[in-house]
Formats: C-alpha cells, structure tokens, sequence
C-alpha cells in the first residue's frame, strides 16, 4: 500500500508538471520520496520483505523519480525553446534521457550485490529532489534563457552519467543511531536543515550537490 501510495505520487508529479505548476509537481515528488522510505522502513518493521514489493518498488520509482522529474525539466526547456528558439525545440526531448537512465540505475542496482549498506552511483530519489527544486526555483526563463538552456541540458548529462557511475555514494540509512560511523549522515541531516531553513525549497537542490562532494570526498 505504501509502495502504491508512492506510484501515485509520482503519476500526480507527471499531471502538475504537464499542467505547468512546478511547485505542486515538486511537492508530489517529495511526498514520492516520503513514501519510499517508509516502505522500507515498514517492510524491516514488519519483517514482511518479498519478491513482489521489490519489484513494485522499483516499478514505482521508475515513475516518481525517473518520468515525473523528466516531465518537469521537458515542459522547462519546452517552453524557455518555443519562447526564445523555437527551431529548437526538439531539443527538450533530452529531459527524457533522465527516466532511461534512472530505469538503467535502478535496473542495476537490483542486480548488484554491492550495494547492501551503500550505494555505488547517485540514487534515484536524490537524482529527482535536484530537479524538482531546481526547476522549480529557477528565475523566470526570460532572464538569460540561454544560459539556463545550456546549464540544464549539461545537467542531464552530467546527472545521468552520475547515476550510473561506479561513484560510491553513503546511505542515508543508519545501522545504528550513534555519532561514529554516521558523521557524514549527521552532518547532512544538519546542513539539510540550515540551507532549507535560508533557502527554502531551493535549499534542497543545494544539498543534493553537497551530497555528491561529501560522496567524492569520502572516496578520496
């Protein structure tokens, strides 16, 4: 049922987008990402795994975190292109290169017995608050709309080669709830709080990207 609930939120995200309200497409994506969590958490709660709710989680977050966050850079560039270079504007198709490669990370981590306590590549959820904070915070496309183009179709690269690199990533999930072993998720946590709390929903985008510095230099 939570699984479900995340799938819905996802199909909503896809419905906002597409009506042109990023705020409330963002909003779904978050609840999506709420939802994938306590998925997890029920099922080790309940000691009720399976097969099925493995294979629906990764169903859902096709959709909450691969096709919803591509709908909302699509109908982005759609519009910054028919606006500012509408010969263009096939070029919006590239938010689709987000879904594929979030189905290609999540086909992937499925099969992959390393990642049991951390993640080898950016996960999906993390990959989908980016886009949804930073598409819903970005100025008006009006201002400097080549740059925003540009910045964002070199973001679609730069984020689908992330999501399937062999780059490792730490787990938001604690074995324990002690100080070490967990600094680098603590201290998430607290600059999470601190950038939503002066930035507000940008703040969120923000973290992601610390989180992938955190990531590298924990690797170095």
């Amino acid at each position: 049922m939570i699984t479900c609930l995340n799938l819905l939120s996802g199909c909503m995200a896809c419905v906002m987008a597409l009506n042109g309200n990023p705020l409330g497409a963002f909003i779904f994506i978050i609840m999506a990402a709420v939802f994938d969590f306590l998925d997890g958490f029920a099922a080790r709660l309940l000691n009720a795994y399976s097969n099925l709710g493995k294979e629906l989680d990764s169903l859902a977050d096709v959709v909450s975190f691969g096709v919803a966050p591509g709908m909302m850079i699509y109908v982005f560039l759609q519009k910054a292109l028919l606006d500012n270079y509408p010969a263009y504007a096939s070029v919006a198709l590239l938010a689709f290169l987000i879904p594929i490669f979030s189905a290609l990370r999540l086909a992937k981590f499925n099969v992959d017995e390393r990642q049991t306590s951390s993640f080898i590549g950016l996960p999906v959820p993390a990959n989908a608050l980016f886009w949804g904070s930073l598409i819903y915070t970005l100025p008006g496309v009006d201002i400097f709309p080549q740059y925003k183009i540009i910045g964002v179709a070199l973001g679609i690269f730069l984020f689908s080669y992330l999501m399937v690199s062999e780059i490792p990533m730490f787990s938001l999930k604690p074995k324990n709830y002690g100080w070490k072993g967990n600094e680098s998720r603590y201290i998430l946590i607290a600059t999470a709080i601190a950038l939503f709390a002066i930035f507000n929903l940008s703040g969120i985008s923000l973290t992601i990207v610390i989180y992938i510095l955190m990531s590298l230099l924990a690797k170095k």
